[in-house]
This record gives C-alpha cells, structure tokens and sequence, in this order.
C-alpha cells in the first residue's frame, strides 16, 4: 500500500489500556509519569479509565470497557487517527474472552504506525522519548490512494 504521512502535535492523544492483572501496576506507572501525561490528551477503556482517574486525578476520556467492545472503539479511533500512541499493560499470560479483540487492536495500531508500548519498560522508554512532546510526522497508510485504485 501507498504511504502518505500526517503530523502529530506536541500534544499526544494517548491511550492507557491494562488488562486485569496489570490495572495496579499501570495505576503506579500513570503516577510515576503524572507530570508528563497531564500535558496530553489521555483515554482509557473502560474500568482502567475509571481506576486512572481516581487514582491520580487526571482527566481520562473514558470509553467502553474493553470486553464490551472497548478495544473496538480504541481501534476504530486509532483508524480515524485521533489516536497518536498506546500504552498497554498487556498480559501475555493469561487468555481473555475478547482476545481475537485484543490482537486486532495491536494489529490496527501497527497498520497506523502508531507507537505502542506493551509493557512497562517500553513505556518508560517511549514517554521520557524527546519525540514524546514535540511534533512528529510519521507515516501512515495513503487510504484515499487506496480506495482511488479500487474504485
């Protein structure tokens, strides 16, 4: 596929998704890393975005819960690219009902190219990323050119 590219602000939307066993541990992560993630646009699926907010007082966009089709809604925002990264705290370990959902929300986020973080270290990495504040222009699918050969 054609590729084209399209800027994000210094002002990331960002997404914060944690399955169960990891909900604390993204909650102490969200913490360390309050001062940064209060200067951008923060969502989270459903439960998670609740606990965050109690939590640390940070305005959350919540969304549906993630079984309840949560990471559908995430997937079509990143599709419509009114998200910029992720943070999941994903656990490998242990299966969920809504796993089909779950691999294709980490596959539409490697389509749009969007930068994502499946664990804490590479959370870490990617919020204290000089890239993280400023203005990026990454590339993305050229879908118009897509749908321009197709029809």
């Amino acid at each position: 596929m054609k590729q084209t590219s399209r800027t994000m602000s210094a002002r990331k939307h960002v997404a914060l998704v944690a399955h169960d066993h990891y909900k604390d541990a993204l909650s102490e992560w969200v913490k360390e890393h309050q001062d940064v993630l209060s200067q951008h646009e923060l969502y989270a699926t459903g439960t998670t975005g609740h606990i965050l907010a109690r939590k640390t007082g940070l305005t959350i966009t919540p969304l549906i819960s993630g079984p309840m089709g949560g990471d559908q809604q995430l997937g079509a925002m990143i599709s419509e690219q009114k998200i910029d990264a992720m943070i999941f705290f994903w656990d490998p370990l242990n299966a969920v009902p809504h796993d089909p959902d779950v691999k294709a929300l980490l596959r539409v986020s490697t389509v749009w190219n969007i930068p994502v973080a499946t664990n804490r270290a590479t959370a870490s990495f990617l919020i204290t990323s000089p890239l993280f504040g400023q203005e990026v222009d990454i590339q993305i699918p050229d879908y118009q050119a897509y749908l321009d050969e197709r029809l």
